[in-house]
């Protein structure tokens, strides 16, 4: 809850931010940026929450499980589609400067925005409706552990899920990849060593660092299902560890890569830290 807290302070700092100066939401890069760290706080939130509900409650309402679930299913899949968009736009706007402003702008973000949320939405709406056709409605007003496989299981689901994410993933992937070695041949091409090059190259190599850890979320149920057998009495431990690797980390990189590498963005975030801290120093001393 502790770290929680903290990511939900520094997401929610950026968030405002971001929102108070003009020229970052004008900006189809920061829009994509604010969308992930959005993205990424919603989807901590709903994970968190998770893990704590399964602790203390065990078992809630199947329908409440459901939004809660089909939401976190949403904002995991968002992410390496979102990590994708942000690649491209890093990709054109060294490949192709002279037309940035022309391919990128802010409306045809916004449409990419809404059509990874319809991509990503596909997915979560079918597995209700097989559940639904499959299952006596009885079944939305029983209790049950919160937990994909146990509320949505069907076999076929299973395996739709699994030709879904693979064929995403591999897509976000090759976009990586191809976005990487673009830039790296314009860094090449480049008389001298651009530091806009440099900066843009490193930027989609973490996104690759992200893309890897957001596809742990996607082998963890049967990897950590495999190792609570072996070792029963560390359950508990195991279940935390993937917890923090898997869900912790990868929304801590997303404010570190812009957050906190983008000299716009890092001036006026530690503006805005430093104008709130001394309005609180104010009113304490009134």
């Amino acid at each position: 809850m502790l770290v929680w807290l903290a990511l939900s302070f520094i997401n929610g700092s950026m968030v405002h931010t971001f929102l108070r100066y003009r020229l970052f939401y004008e900006n189809p890069r920061y829009i994509m940026f604010i969308c992930m760290v959005v993205n990424d706080a919603l989807q901590l939130s709903l994970v968190t929450a998770l893990y704590v509900v399964s602790y203390i409650f065990r078992k809630i309402h199947t329908s409440v499980c459901c939004f809660l679930i089909m939401t976190a299913v949403l904002t995991t899949r968002s992410t390496p589609l979102i990590l994708a968009g942000m690649a491209v736009e890093r990709y054109i706007s060294i490949c192709f400067p002279l037309h940035y402003s022309q391919m990128c702008t802010v409306p045809r973000t916004l449409l990419l925005i809404c059509a990874i949320l319809i991509l990503t939405f596909t997915p979560p709406i079918t597995d209700l409706l097989i559940t639904i056709v499959n299952e006596p409605l009885s079944y939305f007003n029983s209790t049950i552990f919160c937990d994909h496989p146990l509320l949505f299981r069907h076999p076929s689901i299973y395996y739709k899920n699994c030709v879904f994410d693979g064929v995403y993933l591999s897509f976000v992937a090759l976009t990586l990849l191809y976005t990487y070695c673009k830039i790296m041949l314009a860094a090449q091409a480049a008389s001298t060593s651009l530091v806009s090059v440099k900066r843009a190259r490193n930027t989609v190599l973490l996104h690759g660092v992200q893309l890897l850890l957001c596809m742990l979320a996607f082998v963890v149920p049967s990897l950590q299902a495999a190792l609570i057998s072996l070792f029963p009495l560390m359950s508990l431990e195991i279940r935390y560890i993937f917890f923090l690797v898997v869900y912790i980390i990868p929304r801590f990189l997303s404010p570190v890569i812009y957050g906190c590498r983008d000299e716009q963005f890092r001036k006026y975030l530690i503006r805005d830290l430093v104008c709130r801290s001394q309005s609180l120093t104010r009113v304490r001393s009134v």
